[in-house]
């Protein structure tokens, strides 16, 4: 059982700690540290969180194993730097840092000082997305083509003016470093690495805070092509669709955080003319943060790794640096 603390005790936070406590025989919150503790201080109290005064305290208390970081994204890699020299395994909200310097700086520390680090995709742990990489992986799909992504909803409203979600250097490119870098990570666990990137990137719907429309298209080393957007001024919605030489294969709805359903539509080589139904496929309910949560406490026991230099965690995040770059040059821009 890995006893971990909760550093950030806001809506999300507080959404990991329910997802396994009490639940899960691998990790346990026993402890928080938050930057307002009044007002935290009642669900701390109900869940069994002893209260620290910092980050420090934790990362200097012998009774935790971990720490996991429901924290601003400019704060993560010297979070994570300090728990890895502090020899605890550390699990942080996503993105991993605001440049691939940082992230892989951060994912280095926790290698060097042999911790296991985690970053929270947790679509990586939904069903649907595991049986597409199966689809993939046995042929079903053939080639990827293409693949087209979206992730978008009213956050830009959710939040008053002089909130750190509407700091640029916080937020940059708008819904990327909230949402669309979630659906960049499902794109990189299905199609590889992204080697090239046009963007364009405008704050449309209010005069004051980050971008609010976003869109980008992607070339793959693999060849396969790609598109994403992400509207954080409009209503909710996601979808992923991958498009094989043989099939494809699509996931979406308005609420994410539940168990998807997963559609195929394969070609018939002998009707070729003839237009195929898709096929629906459902899955038995999951959670994905306790899956995240459950399997980087198993790692974090045996000591293996999760997010490495060099892995799919950093590469996210020179993706987004390039985003940025080319919204700003209105050029095609390499992923370095």
């Amino acid at each position: 059982m890995i006893r971990a603390a909760i550093i950030g005790l806001g809506t999300w936070g507080q959404n990991l700690v329910r997802s396994v406590q009490g639940a899960s025989p691998h990790i346990q919150f026993t402890a928080a540290a938050t930057r307002t503790p009044d007002k935290a201080r009642e669900f701390a109290e109900a869940n069994g969180l002893r209260m620290l005064p910092s980050y420090e305290a934790a990362l200097s208390d012998a009774e935790v194993d971990a720490v996991v970081l429901a924290t601003p994204h400019s704060m993560h890699t010297d979070q994570i730097i300090a728990a890895a020299r502090a020899g605890k395994h550390v699990f942080s909200e996503k993105p991993l840092g605001l440049s691939a310097a940082d992230a892989q700086r951060a994912a280095q520390a926790c290698a060097d000082q042999g911790v296991t680090l985690g970053v929270g995709y947790n679509w990586r742990y939904q069903p649907a997305l595991q049986k597409i990489r199966e689809l993939i992986d046995d042929g079903t799909l053939g080639r990827v083509l293409h693949l087209e992504g979206n992730f978008c909803g009213p956050s830009a409203y959710r939040f008053p003016k002089g909130h750190w979600r509407h700091d640029t250097e916080e937020a940059p490119a708008g819904g990327m470093t909230g949402r669309g870098v979630h659906v960049v990570d499902a794109m990189l666990y299905l199609a590889g690495h992204i080697e090239q990137v046009t963007a364009q990137s405008f704050r449309l719907a209010q005069d004051f805070g980050v971008d609010d429309t976003t869109s980008m298209l992607f070339r793959f080393a693999s060849g396969a092509t790609g598109y994403l957007g992400t509207v954080i001024a409009t209503a909710e919605t996601w979808r992923l669709q991958v498009f094989g030489s043989n099939a494809w294969a699509e996931v979406g709805d308005v609420e994410h955080l539940h168990t998807w359903d997963l559609k195929v539509c394969r070609i018939d080589r002998n009707n070729i003319t003839v237009k195929q139904r898709p096929e629906v496929l459902t899955f038995p309910r999951t959670s994905t943060e306790r899956a995240e949560l459950e399997h980087f406490a198993r790692q974090a026991a045996s000591r293996e790794s999760i997010a490495r230099p060099g892995g799919d965690a950093v590469h996210n995040v020179a993706v987004l640096e390039a985003i940025l770059a080319s919204a700003r040059t209105q050029q095609a821009v390499r992923v370095h």
